[in-house]
Parts: C-alpha cells; sequence; structure tokens
C-alpha cells in the first residue's frame, strides 16, 4: 500500500487536502448537520470528539495506505467544505470505493463534482486502479446525479441494506471504470 501522507490534489477552485486537527470544529459541523447525514450510514455526530476521532484515523491511514480521505478546502478562503475518501481498497483487484460528503453551505455550488473528478483522476491514474465503487441512497437523487455526470453506472439495488436510526433503506450500487473514465467526453 503507498502512503498518502504527503498527497495534496488542486483544482480551479478547490484544494484537496489531508485533514488536520485544526479541521475538526468544521468536520464536526458538517457532519452534526442531519441534513448532510440523511441519507449516509450513520447518524449526525453529537459531540466534537467524534470529528477529533476520525480525524485521528484518517491520519494514521494515510500514512499506512489503508485508506485516502481528504478533506475539501476552498481556495480562495481555506474554509473546509467537505471530505472525499477511497476506502476499501483491494490492491489484487485494483478497486476501491468512493465516499464523500458536503457541508450544505456548500451545497450547489458544483464544489463535490470538482473535487471527485481530481480524486478519480489520482486513482486512475496514479493509483492505478481499475473500477471504482460507491454505494448510496437511492433516495439521495443529487447523489445520483453527481456519480451518473461523473461516468459512473448503476448496477443494481440491495434491498434494505441499512438501517440508520430505525429507518431501514435500500442502497444503489454505482461502478465505474478505469476505461469508462479514459474514454469519457
Amino acid at each position: 500500500m503507498p502512503s498518502f501522507h504527503q498527497i495534496t490534489l488542486k483544482t480551479k477552485r478547490l484544494l484537496l487536502r489531508p485533514l488536520n486537527e485544526q479541521d475538526a470544529p468544521a468536520l464536526f459541523g458538517i457532519f452534526s448537520d442531519p441534513r448532510v447525514t440523511r441519507y449516509l450510514a450513520r447518524g449526525a455526530w453529537s459531540s466534537i470528539s467524534l470529528a477529533q476521532e476520525r480525524i485521528a484515523r484518517d491520519i494514521e491511514a494515510l500514512s499506512t495506505g489503508k485508506y485516502l480521505c481528504l478533506g475539501v478546502v476552498r481556495r480562495d478562503d481555506q474554509t473546509l467544505v467537505g471530505e472525499c475518501s477511497l476506502f476499501n481498497w483491494l490492491p489484487q483487484s485494483r478497486r476501491a470505493e468512493l465516499g464523500y460528503a458536503l457541508g450544505h453551505a456548500a451545497w450547489g455550488h458544483g464544489y463535490i463534482n470538482e473535487a471527485l473528478q481530481a480524486l478519480l483522476e489520482h486513482g486512475f491514474s496514479q493509483l492505478d486502479l481499475n473500477r471504482v465503487e460507491a454505494d448510496i441512497d437511492p433516495r439521495n437523487l443529487a447523489s445520483a446525479k453527481t456519480l451518473e455526470r461523473l461516468g459512473f453506472q448503476k448496477e443494481g439495488t440491495l434491498r434494505e441494506r441499512w438501517i440508520v436510526g430505525g429507518e431501514v433503506s435500500d442502497t444503489g450500487l454505482y461502478g465505474l471504470l478505469a476505461s469508462d473514465w479514459r474514454s469519457r467526453p
């Protein structure tokens, strides 16, 4: 596994960089918002200590190459607006899963699409991934549109896969192949 601790990706408006301890308040603000966590497999955070623990895990994972989680930061004001990750890495199959979240105040500006383009390009070109998968709650239409815009294909539905806060939900499975990524217009 590669070490990811030095990685930084730049786009026109964004900087994707490892999270650090100073990001805890902003990360807590994102994941304590029920609008953001509505379709995630975990509920809203209730304590900043959850953000601090998450950042500590992410820093460790970056140094060991277990997974890659990057904060999404606006370049113009250095505000952390979200995060994106490649996780559940299977080197033999050259496959990983994609995760992402964006703070509510940053919705509707195209930030997550911009960030994921950079992360996917890095995954396919630098990490030699052959396949990236995503699983989302099918009711999250904005996330489905984001994935489809990036070239992901919906490959199936797993019925009643998650129970979060007592609510049962399905999973929509999406996949993107390196060959699809390279041949996109």
